[in-house]
């Protein structure tokens, strides 16, 4: 069986068609990868670009669009609505056909030292790619973001994976490693009001909320700890953000794990949530591409004990999700399997 392996770069641009398109480009022309998807975001100022391919032209893809980002996109200049440390700001690589898990780790390490050596960008490992437990979130290596990596890379403890501890002012800061396949959901509210939307992510999100006293201080326990309230949904990393283009906000998901909470538990807990603060959870989008299994499994908890077939099962999550309120999905574009099968 040939081995595929897919890449889901994050770029820290959604505004400049000059620069998007010149990533895309960047995997284009490479042999043996297959560009998915491009997907730029205006408010975010962040684009999800999707590849395939097997293990040595991906990370030839990868490296060329990072490259492309570190000369075309200045991060002195950036400003966005999401957390972002640089240029190309997450490249994780996913076993998808034929591959394990270690195969991606070490390709992310590969990727890793040549940025770091060739283009003179200070590189981190994460989740499964990890050099410590404190480096396998994302969010502890992005705390601070751009603005802070400077005071960062100072500090012994975070002294990069690969490349010299020396900020890089245009590119910033690159974040890969080996992850299983990720989906990027966003669940939209009938409010512009992002302190709602992010209210509503710490209820959900697993690792919940810092738990204070009746003084607004910090509670910890005898190890020096701090405490915190678990939210209701495992396997879930969410924040709140404001959506300028259609002036709403946004309960903004990472799926970590959707075999253990997928889009349709997530939906209905914000739904459950929304409610309980007098507004309501109006539809959804994705970012990039989801497993055809994903959105069969909202299908059938949607269906209940009807019997429809697959087709019928990924419209009736479509529409029950309300994935095409902002912009129509399409599931031969936005289903990983599908798209695969038109690309291989």
């Amino acid at each position: 069986m040939k081995k595929i392996i897919e890449c889901v770069p994050n770029f820290s641009e959604g505004r400049d068609r000059r620069v998007i398109d010149a990533i895309g480009t960047s995997v284009r022309d490479v042999t043996g990868a297959a560009l998915l998807g491009i997907e730029p975001d205006r408010d975010y100022n962040r684009t999800v670009v999707t590849f395939i391919g097997d293990p040595d032209a991906v990370i030839e893809a990868a490296y060329r669009a990072t490259k492309t980002a570190a000369d075309l996109i200045d991060m002195s200049r950036h400003k966005g609505e999401h957390p972002r440390i640089g240029a190309a700001d997450v490249v994780p690589f996913v076993p998808i056909r034929g591959a394990a898990m270690e195969e991606c780790i070490a390709l992310s390490k590969r990727y890793g030292e040549r940025v770091g050596r060739e283009l003179h960008i200070p590189v981190y490992l994460y989740e499964y790619a990890a050099s410590s437990p404190g480096r396998k979130n994302l969010s502890d290596i992005r705390k601070g973001e751009y603005e802070e990596l400077p005071q960062k890379l100072m500090d012994p403890a975070w002294r990069p994976d690969f490349g010299e501890a020396v900020f890089n002012p245009k590119s910033g800061a690159t974040v890969t490693g080996a992850r299983k396949v990720l989906i990027a959901y966003n669940v939209n509210l009938n409010t512009s009001d992002q302190k709602l939307a992010h209210e509503i992510s710490l209820r959900i999100r697993e690792s919940g909320r810092i738990m204070k006293d009746r003084y607004g201080k910090q509670m910890k326990n005898e190890r020096g700890e701090t405490l915190k309230i678990p939210g209701a949904l495992k396997s879930v990393k969410a924040m709140g953000v404001f959506l300028e283009r259609c002036n709403i906000a946004q309960v903004s998901v990472n799926l970590v794990d959707y075999g253990t909470t997928s889009m349709h538990d997530v939906f209905e807990e914000v739904k459950k949530q929304a409610w309980s603060l007098n507004i309501e959870a109006t539809g959804s989008e994705l970012v990039g591409l989801a497993p055809l299994e994903a959105l069969l499994k909202a299908g059938r908890f949607y269906a209940g004990e009807e019997k429809l077939t697959e087709t019928q099962l990924v419209s009736l999550a479509i529409d029950k999700l309300g994935l095409s309120r902002l912009d129509p999905f399409d599931p031969k574009k936005k289903i990983i399997e599908y798209r695969m099968n038109n690309e291989l």
